[in-house]
């Protein structure tokens, strides 16, 4: 049986007056994805359209999780920003490739290289042709 995690933990730093990194911590699942999703919308309603999330400390990602960062990608968006993937592990970087999501948002292998990249924010066709960095041969996957 697999233990469960109610525990989220998620720091924000806001590197630009229009930029936020969100740090995530712990599981993205079924019972924690509501509240980064809350948090990461109030931060985009605050006039911080472009979210940077630096997942080095989550260990697992389920379908809810997954499903929560299209919520995200769609939000900012709207918003006029980008959402951006950072030092994602390499054991979650497999789940993030073979699901299409790596072909939906930039991946890049460390959180100044997100923030720094002026092609995270490139319209969706952009993003969506781009994998960013070195993490999907980290993990022996096509980049």
């Amino acid at each position: 049986m697999t233990d469960v995690s109610d525990t989220l933990d998620l720091t924000v730093h806001h590197p630009g007056p229009d930029t936020a990194v969100l740090t995530v911590a712990g599981d993205l699942d079924l019972h924690t994805a509501p509240t980064l999703r809350a948090r990461a919308l109030t931060v985009v309603t605050r006039d911080v359209p472009h979210l940077v999330m630096d997942l080095t400390s989550v260990d697992h990602v389920d379908s809810t999780g997954l499903s929560t960062l299209i919520t995200l990608l769609h939000a900012t968006r709207e918003a006029g920003g980008s959402l951006r993937l950072a030092q994602i592990p390499g054991r979650l970087m497999r789940m993030v490739t073979l699901t299409g999501i790596s072909h939906l948002l930039p991946v890049y292998d460390t959180v100044a290289d997100a923030l720094t990249d002026p092609t995270g924010a490139a319209a969706p066709e952009a993003a969506a042709e781009t994998t960013h960095g070195g993490a999907a041969q980290a993990a022996g996957l096509p980049g």
